[in-house]
């Protein structure tokens, strides 16, 4: 049990860019509205014609490629999404299928927002125990498929898009890249953040998550800290889930990770549910933003008040 590593990354968003002026042609709200609020300036939205599993496999096939790696070098399939419309095949099968991946293990995980961080500590998990040698890890959801249009409160929160994680057996005696997590849920809670009806739509009970995300949430972040044997103070960035910036802000700071890099993607994301880590990961490392080895705090949070975080290094 030599422990893994994340190897590569990748990311996609589809090519539609809808502003919170368009919105304002929609719903009864204004740029300065959206932005005072949620910090959100703009959202990629896919096509009727782009399911989640396309999203799914174009972020996939980017982080293979960084990888150097080709499909068959894949093992197992994860995909965390909450909102795929068809129950099976499942959404890593038919990622696996676009990306022709030969007779993988293929699973979808369903934790809503904090989906990626639950789908990577499997990951790490099987290839620990030697069920899997090499593992794609996907976060990708169409939330615009889950959004009543009409409703302000939620409909200027949303966003498309995936990101995907090549994870792999560390070479023996290296020091494990994916640290231990640290996970949980509220379970009391779980209606506070919803997609439920027929047809499905999201709802939340937006000032319950916020008091939840700003009051609880930071000192088990920082036990995730702990289980990696770093300080927050060690940290060189940390992704929180893509909520939005009146949660990210003041849960970074009592983190205390005043070195580290703060991802703040949702204002061109907006909320990607399990898109949103991986996503904003991916740009970091992209942009040159983080350096290979960088300890980067992944701290998922949200549907089903549930969380998920772990320190990771920068591939």
């Amino acid at each position: 049990m030599n422990g893994s590593r994340i190897a590569a990354v990748g990311h996609y968003q589809p090519a539609r860019v809808l502003t919170n002026e368009d919105l304002a042609g929609l719903v009864d709200t204004s740029d300065e509205w959206i932005r005072s609020r949620v910090g959100i300036s703009t959202r990629h939205i896919a096509g009727p014609d782009e399911p989640v599993d396309e999203l799914a496999a174009h972020a996939a096939a980017k982080a293979l490629a960084a990888a150097g790696l080709a499909s068959g070098d894949i093992d197992l399939v994860l995909v965390a999404t909450s909102t795929a419309i068809d129950r099976s095949p499942n959404t890593a099968a038919r990622v696996a299928t676009r990306l022709g991946i030969p007779s993988p293990a293929a699973m979808d995980v369903n934790v809503v927002c904090a989906g990626f961080t639950h789908a990577l500590a499997s990951a790490d998990h099987t290839v620990r125990a030697g069920a899997a040698s090499r593992a794609l890890v996907i976060g990708a959801d169409k939330m615009s498929d889950v959004t009543d249009w009409t409703d302000r409160t939620t409909c200027v929160l949303v966003g498309d898009g995936a990101g995907a994680a090549v994870v792999e057996a560390c070479a023996p005696g290296e020091e494990p890249g994916i640290g231990p997590v640290l996970w949980g849920s509220v379970p009391e809670m779980g209606r506070a953040v919803r997609i439920e009806g027929t047809p499905p739509r999201f709802a939340q009970e937006g000032q319950s998550v916020y008091r939840w995300a700003t009051t609880q949430l930071p000192p088990i972040a920082r036990r995730a800290c702990e289980r990696a044997g770093l300080a927050p103070a060690d940290l060189a960035a940390v992704v929180l889930h893509q909520a939005n910036l009146r949660i990210i802000e003041p849960l970074a700071v009592k983190l205390g990770a005043v070195n580290a890099v703060v991802a703040r993607d949702v204002a061109e994301s907006g909320n990607t549910s399990a898109a949103s880590i991986p996503l904003a990961f991916s740009k970091l490392v992209e942009q040159g933003r983080i350096s290979t080895g960088d300890p980067v705090l992944l701290f998922g949070f949200g549907g089903n008040l549930s969380y998920a975080g772990q320190v990771v290094r920068c591939p």
